[in-house]
């Protein structure tokens, strides 16, 4: 997928510039040793025009990433909230991804940056798992141990553990992989989180081994409002192979059902599950125009 053209800008430490202008240094910490922290945020082109989901959570949660990574976070979430609005109207794009990323200037020893800047790119992208049910299956990789690195922050690095896990699963003919905790418990998918839907309950992981996703976080508010019970609580294997259906939720792949995991076919059909009503729901949800906030 291509994801700029010439014609692309994007929003780098104040000034926009084209992408194909921009340059990086190679000598940066972010590049050599992942140290970076980023987001992902989705616009959409409701009946209002175009919108950010949840702006202002996402981030709050970038700059609390920069804090557990001991970047500094020199700027203004308003202002970038207000940077990311005009970014998505110079380059005309209505339903978008929008990545910001706070990196960190050329260092090549092992101590926390100092000069940190801060890139917002956006492209049009549909969901990342597809719109289709997937096949997935147990990675033989565990999610990182919340003692070795902060799991609750979008660190760059992290994430080289969800591009293992993701190519494993693919050259296994699976569509996607479910990494455990370091105890074996179900923790998430490489980039995102999980319910599981036993005798018309949903449950999920708690916090402590996974990201707080901010699109987690709606499915349990939208779960309220449509009295369903959320059960934060640990899961095995064992529990997941006994459900009656689970879906991944994210930013990226918004809400996606899963099929399977390994040889076990989830009996509910899915137009039938908990995870279908959400999905209707939660895409209602993006596109009412009360839902947003706009910084002009």
């Amino acid at each position: 997928m291509q994801y700029y053209n010439s014609n692309t800008v994007l929003y780098l430490n104040g000034q926009f510039q084209k992408a194909t202008d921009t340059t990086a240094d190679v000598y940066g910490q972010s590049l050599h040793y992942g140290y970076a922290v980023f987001e992902g945020i989705r616009a959409y082109n409701t009946h209002n025009g175009t919108r950010v989901f949840k702006v202002r959570e996402h981030y709050e949660r970038l700059k609390r990433s920069a804090e557990l990574a001991h970047i500094p976070f020199p700027w203004k979430i308003a202002d970038l909230i207000k940077q990311t609005y005009k970014l998505l109207e110079i380059n005309n794009l209505k339903d978008a991804y929008v990545r910001p990323l706070v990196y960190c200037a050329p260092n090549m020893s092992l101590i926390g940056g100092t000069k940190p800047s801060i890139m917002i790119c956006a492209w049009e992208w549909g969901a990342y798992l597809g719109h289709e049910q997937l096949k997935v299956c147990i990675s033989s990789y565990e999610r990182p141990n919340p003692k070795s690195t902060p799991i609750e922050a979008k660190i760059s690095g992290n994430y080289v553990n969800s591009i293992l896990a993701t190519t494993e699963a693919k050259n296994k003919g699976f569509d996607e992989a479910l990494l455990l905790d370091m105890n074996q418990n179900i923790a998430e998918a490489p980039g995102a989180n999980i319910f599981i839907e036993k005798n018309g309950k949903l449950f999920t992981p708690p916090l402590g081994n996974i990201l707080p996703g901010i699109t987690r976080a709606t499915v349990m508010e939208l779960a309220r409002i449509l009295e369903i019970e959320v059960i934060e609580k640990h899961l095995t294997v064992t529990d997941l192979k006994h459900a009656d259906s689970a879906f991944f939720c994210g930013t990226a792949s918004e809400i996606a059902g899963i099929a399977s995991i390994d040889e076990y076919k989830f009996p509910i059909r899915w137009i039938d599950t908990i995870g279908a009503t959400i999905q209707r729901t939660y895409k209602s949800l993006v596109l009412e125009k009360q839902n947003y906030e706009v910084i002009i």
